[in-house]
């Protein structure tokens, strides 16, 4: 499995003071919906999930990118990992879907 980091997403139960906050660093939004705002830091997606935390996010998720999104959960479910949030459309042809690994760490994957 070939990855790249592809997105940092937050859980922002404020959104407006979230994206005061990581604004004041990273400048505007290059998203800003209701349900999600996110900034571009050099190629790689900083977002806001102001549903991240009904969705079980405690912090901060790294999404990479693979090619293959079913054959990547594959891997890591072979590794050990138990998947959290089953692949699901996100829109635009892309799918994520995240996984708990045995360290107790979670890890998104995004794909197609």
């Amino acid at each position: 499995m070939t990855a790249t980091l592809g997105s940092v997403i937050y859980p922002a139960a404020d959104m407006e003071a979230a994206k005061a906050a990581f604004g004041a660093v990273l400048g505007a939004p290059a998203v800003d919906e209701p349900y999600y705002v996110g900034f571009d830091v050099g190629g790689v997606q900083v977002g806001l999930d102001p549903n991240g935390a009904s969705k079980g996010m405690t912090g901060p998720v790294a999404y990479f990118d693979v090619d293959d999104l079913d054959a990547a959960v594959g891997d890591l479910e072979a590794a050990g990992a138990t998947v959290t949030a089953p692949p699901s459309e996100v829109g635009g042809g892309a799918r994520i879907a995240t996984l708990s690994l045995p360290s107790g760490d979670t890890v998104g994957l995004r794909g197609s």
